[in-house]
């Protein structure tokens, strides 16, 4: 059962986007600190594997913002990808997964986004979902979530471990009709994850009928924060988590 059955609507969680970004380097320790600093509900962070498979945290497959310009994250073994980014500061180096669980999952509520993408082979996606599975193990109240684009990834997290809270992350192309549809054949999902622009008053409806958490990305400016506190979502990710604690809290 979803944790919003029959209990009256709570204030949106706030979740800070791959930490208080715009004050440090996104994903990594000093980004986190900096956002448990504002008192957020959640940190959003993703997932991807080294070419020794650890599961680190990093946003896409390039390795540009370090200045490699071309070179991909699973070029590297972990070992490898630690020496070439240089951190401004030390909390500012590669987290692993592991790290990243052990310090910040009994200080909030995480949301955990396996970054599944055609490049990779179906093997190591389906890899990087039993290693996340695995290291978070033991979840009590669901404080711990796993998100994906890819919902074959999905399905099989759900096939691995069936009590797991899953959420699905649409596209901005997608629409109320695909999530009718996704909604009837997918029934474990334990929520949508949907892009500021594609949110409405439909969308929430069809969600809260089907008793599913409603999540939103990614809500930067005043207009979308605002937006989405309105709609009442569950979970709102912000590259700006005191802004939106700071209008949510007014």
């Amino acid at each position: 059962m979803s944790p919003h059955s029959h209990q009256p609507r709570k204030k949106p969680l706030v979740f800070a986007h791959r930490g208080a970004n715009r004050e440090a380097f996104e994903n990594t320790r000093s980004a986190f600190d900096k956002a448990l600093g504002y008192a957020i509900d959640g940190i959003e962070t993703d997932v991807q594997l080294s070419r020794d498979e650890i599961a680190v945290l990093w946003h896409d497959r390039f390795l540009n913002r370090i200045g490699l310009n071309g070179k991909h994250i699973d070029d590297f073994d972990y070992h490898q990808l630690t020496a070439l980014i240089h951190p401004e500061s030390d909390g500012e180096g590669l987290m692993t997964l592991q790290d990243f669980l052990t310090a910040y999952r009994t200080r909030c509520r995480l949301l955990i986004e396996v970054k599944n993408r055609d490049w990779e082979p179906v093997s190591r996606h389906q890899l990087k979902i039993r290693q996340t599975l695995d290291l978070v193990g033991e979840n009590p109240e669901h404080r711990i979530m796993v998100s994906s684009f890819n919902l074959a990834s999905l399905e099989y997290a759900h096939q691995y471990q069936p009590e797991f809270p899953l959420i699905y992350n649409f596209e901005t192309d997608q629409t109320i009709a695909d999530a009718r549809a996704l909604l009837n054949t997918h029934t474990f999902l334990y929520g949508l994850c949907l892009p500021i622009e594609n949110l409405d008053s439909e969308m929430v409806e069809l969600l809260r009928e089907q008793d599913k958490c409603v999540a939103v990305y990614t809500c930067n400016s005043e207009a979308e924060i605002t937006k989405a506190l309105q709609l009442n979502v569950d979970i709102l990710i912000s590259d700006l988590p005191q802004q939106a604690l700071a209008l949510r809290d007014r």
